[in-house]
C-alpha cells in the first residue's frame, strides 16, 4: 500500500495526522548494518537494538524487498462476542469492498481494535491512527504507538485500548465511517483504508 494514494474519502487527511515524536528528525533512517555498529558501548542503545533483533554481528533476519511493513488484517475483539470480526487487508479488491459492507457492532459493547502485520525491514515509530465520522462529524479518534521493529518472518499482533460502542436509538440510526492508517516516523504510510460499521442490539 505504501506510495499509493487512497481513493477520495469522507474522512479528511487532517483527521489522521500523527502527533510528532519529540526530538525526532525525519530523514535520518539508517540501514540495519549502520544500526548494528552504532555506539556499541552505549548500554541503553544496545538494549534497544537487541529488542529489534539487531546485534553487533548484524541483524538476525535479512531485510526484504518491498515495503518495510505489510499490514495483514484488522480485527475487532470483544468479551461479549465469541469470535473476533476480522478484515483482510492483503487484497486491494477486499479493501475497496469494506466501505460498502458495514460491520455490525453491538451498541454499548466494549471492543478493542487489533492489527496484524509483518515487518520486512527496520521500521521506527510505527503508529496506528483511526478517525470515525458520523453524518459528517468526527465522533472518535484513536492514535496509538505500535513501536519500532526489526525484520522478522513471524507476524506481529498489536491490540489497542478498549473502547465502548455508542448506544441509544439515535446512535443506531445510520452508519459510521472509519478511516484507518498505519504510518511511521518518516511519514511512510503502509495502509490507509476506510471501513464502516453500524450499531445493533446484538452482534
Amino acid at each position: 500500500m505504501s506510495g499509493h494514494a487512497p481513493e477520495p474519502s469522507s474522512v479528511n487527511d487532517d483527521d489522521l495526522l500523527p502527533t510528532e515524536t519529540a526530538g525526532y528528525k525525519v530523514g535520518q533512517a539508517k540501514t540495519l548494518e549502520e544500526y548494528a555498529t552504532l555506539d556499541a558501548e552505549d548500554e541503553s542503545l544496545a538494549r534497544w537494538k537487541a529488542s529489534l533483533g539487531i546485534g553487533a554481528g548484524g541483524a538476525s533476519a535479512a531485510p526484504s524487498a518491498g515495503p518495510s511493513v505489510q499490514v495483514l488484517s484488522l480485527s475487532l475483539h470483544s468479551p461479549s462476542r465469541p469470535t473476533p470480526i476480522e478484515l483482510d487487508l492483503t487484497q486491494a479488491d477486499k479493501l475497496k469492498s469494506l466501505k460498502k459492507e458495514p460491520v455490525t457492532i453491538k451498541e454499548g459493547a466494549e471492543y478493542s481494535v487489533e492489527i496484524k502485520f509483518r515487518v520486512n525491514n527496520l521500521v521506527s515509530g510505527l503508529k496506528y491512527i483511526q478517525a470515525a465520522k458520523r453524518a459528517g462529524m468526527t465522533v472518535d479518534k484513536l492514535e496509538s504507538m505500535i513501536g519500532s521493529y526489526g525484520p522478522s518472518p513471524e507476524p506481529v499482533t498489536k491490540r489497542f485500548v478498549t473502547e465502548e460502542a455508542p448506544s441509544g436509538m439515535l446512535a443506531r440510526s445510520g452508519s459510521y465511517t472509519v478511516r484507518s492508517r498505519v504510518i511511521d516516523d518518516d511519514k511512510n504510510v503502509y495502509v490507509d483504508f476506510e471501513w464502516t460499521f453500524k450499531l445493533a442490539k446484538e452482534w
